[in-house]
């Protein structure tokens, strides 16, 4: 079966490559100019995937760095007859300044202000194309030189043809190749898992830059050949019009679907030419009407296919049966604290949201080598404690010390490297990622290679080692069986336990579990439980949250009890059963 679908997947990929060589032999002019445009918009289109479809944030400006690149060309070549591939140079760099500007400026905006932001940057690049009387205005600039590839002139569509397309599958390899690494885990953990991801020491708003000036680059690149195709430049094809249809292109064809840029852009760009020709015909007069047919087909689409065409299309060719990851060198592990020594205090940690108090003036110390319960009814504010501890809230008062550090004034990325790692109370995962790659993002800053290496394959070494940890780790909880499982398809019981993998991988030495039995079974609980002992004997400390009173009993060796965001008793868990104090506020009251 494996074999049958890697064959199946390599004929595909074969039968693609043929094309695209014989194609500009014999196709008629007409349909080699659609081919043109298709491999132009895919390029705009592939960023728009990284952005959008996987990172999260909308853009409809990107038509406006498509001009960027065609205008540095067009306006270099022409008037101080610069070699277009110096052209393109300059280009590139210019788009990477002018994009990292936008990017400060504009990913500081949320929810709906986001797109508006990049719609008024699109118009105003716009309109300063069009006013710039250097650039030639509104008429544009003309007679640009032909690209010349080793000696070759390429000065008609057919053999530009070749050019446009080698350039999108080097775009198409390279952005498959950052997605499968270890930034590419933190990219997708944009979208719906940025809290998680801060908690394993992922530069979010760094990430959100990087995908940005990335989407925008490819843009640029798309602007530059389009420059030299038609060998003439003018504003009109980079309006806010044209960066709505790139983005209806990513989202027909997946908009987190690599090839889906491909598949967007050619069924659009073969739609729009087939309405464009048609529907005068029937309506008896020109204009974009095809515009309306695109928006009522894109609501439609995102009624029935709201992941788009492409992962329709692959469910005809399921992926290869996957392995699991070889053996790699093991990555390098940190000295565990001794036995008895400071590892966390927290000294009147307090933290108030408005006038209500969370946490109110909490102070308690736990040494190397110890499981600590943190126990309280519901709302009692132990989650809150949490959050104070790992960075993810700052304190309003009070101090938080890790191995004699304070920490409460760092953030949660910086907290991570010191050796803590966490769960949620209520999980964070990525659903639409494996089992093995979530839990490989706890790994995160066990590694360094970063989005050029990826792109270009060559953290390979590192990702082998990567991977092979959360692996190990799996099996360390037991998970093995369900590596390559999608993480949304589990049982919430094993997703907690996949939450304590992904925490193992960042190497802590003091772990910190909110609820991690709930939703297990009486032997998974005992297996877990089985689990922390056993990290116990290896120096693992472990800070734990639990309301499973039983499971707690036999398992912590000693408990702090809270209750309205104060602490109400302390001590071993033979002296809490027996807490008057507890009694009353937890469980269940003096008998």
């Amino acid at each position: 079966m494996r074999r049958g679908v890697v064959t199946r997947t390599r004929l595909i990929l074969g039968v693609f490559l043929v094309f695209m060589l014989v194609a500009p032999l014999v196709l008629p002019e007409f349909q080699i100019t659609l081919l043109n445009y298709i491999g132009l918009y895919s390029i705009v289109a592939l960023g728009l995937v990284l952005l959008t479809g996987i990172g999260g944030l909308t853009s409809f400006g990107q038509a406006a760095f498509v001009g960027m690149g065609a205008y540095a060309t067009a306006y270099l070549s022409t008037v101080y007859g610069m070699s277009p591939w110096l052209t393109l140079i300059v280009g590139l760099v210019l788009t990477f300044a002018v994009s990292l500007f936008l990017g400060f400026i504009t990913l500081r905006l949320s929810g709906h202000y986001l797109p508006l932001g990049t719609i008024a940057w699109g118009i105003s690049l716009y309109y300063l194309f069009g006013n710039m009387e250097f650039l030639g205005g509104h008429n544009g600039i003309s007679s640009l030189p032909a690209i010349n590839v080793f000696g070759l002139e390429l000065d008609t569509g057919r053999e530009f043809n070749y050019l446009i397309w080698s350039l999108v599958l080097l775009a198409l390899l390279s952005m498959q190749n950052l997605l499968d690494s270890r930034s590419g885990r933190a990219i997708r953990a944009l979208k719906g898992g940025g809290l998680m991801a801060e908690s394993f020491g992922v530069d979010t708003a760094r990430m959100k830059i990087i995908i940005f000036v990335h989407a925008a680059l490819l843009a640029s690149l798309s602007g530059w050949l389009y420059a030299h195709l038609l060998r003439f430049v003018n504003p009109t094809p980079f309006s806010i019009n044209a960066g709505i249809e790139y983005l209806f292109m990513a989202v027909v064809g997946g908009a987190a679907s690599v090839w889906g840029a491909v598949v967007g852009a050619g069924i659009l760009t073969v739609l729009k030419q087939w309405l464009q020709d048609l529907l005068p015909k029937l309506l008896g007069q020109s204009g974009n009407f095809e515009m309306i047919v695109f928006g009522v087909l894109l609501v439609l689409l995102l009624q029935r296919a709201r992941e788009g065409i492409m992962p329709l299309a692959v469910r005809f060719f399921p992926a290869p049966e996957k392995l699991l990851p070889p053996l790699a060198q093991e990555l390098t592990r940190r000295a565990r604290p001794a036995a008895g020594e400071m590892l966390l205090e927290l000294k009147g940690a307090r933290k108030s949201f408005g006038g209500l108090v969370a946490v109110n003036d909490m102070s308690f110390a736990m040494s190397g080598g110890e499981i600590l319960g943190l126990i309280g009814p519901n709302g009692a504010g132990k989650s809150t404690v949490f959050n104070l501890v790992t960075g993810v809230m700052p304190v309003t008062g009070g101090e938080v010390h890790f191995r004699g550090e304070r920490i409460d004034t760092l953030s949660a990325r910086a907290i991570v490297p010191r050796g803590l790692a966490r769960t949620f109370q209520h999980v964070h995962l990525l659903p639409a990622m494996t089992v093995l790659e979530n839990v490989a993002i706890g790994a995160h800053l066990r590694g360094s290679k970063g989005v050029i290496s990826a792109a270009l394959r060559l953290d390979r070494t590192e990702e082998a080692m990567l991977l092979a940890e959360a692996a190990r780790q799996l099996a360390r909880v037991g998970l093995s069986a369900s590596v390559h499982e999608q993480a949304g398809s589990l049982a919430l019981g094993q997703q907690r336990i996949l939450e304590i993998a992904r925490a193992l991988c960042a190497d802590p030495v003091l772990l910190l579990l909110d609820e991690p039995a709930a939703g297990l079974r009486l032997q998974e609980k005992r297996a877990l439980a089985e689990l922390l002992c056993k990290l116990k004997s290896e120096g693992m400390s472990i800070l734990l949250v639990e309301h499973d009173m039983d499971f707690v009993m036999k398992l912590v060796d000693r408990l702090v009890v809270m209750d309205f965001g104060e602490k109400i008793a302390e001590g071993l868990p033979k002296e809490i059963q027996t807490n008057p104090a507890v009694l009353e506020a937890y469980l269940g009251g003096v008998k």
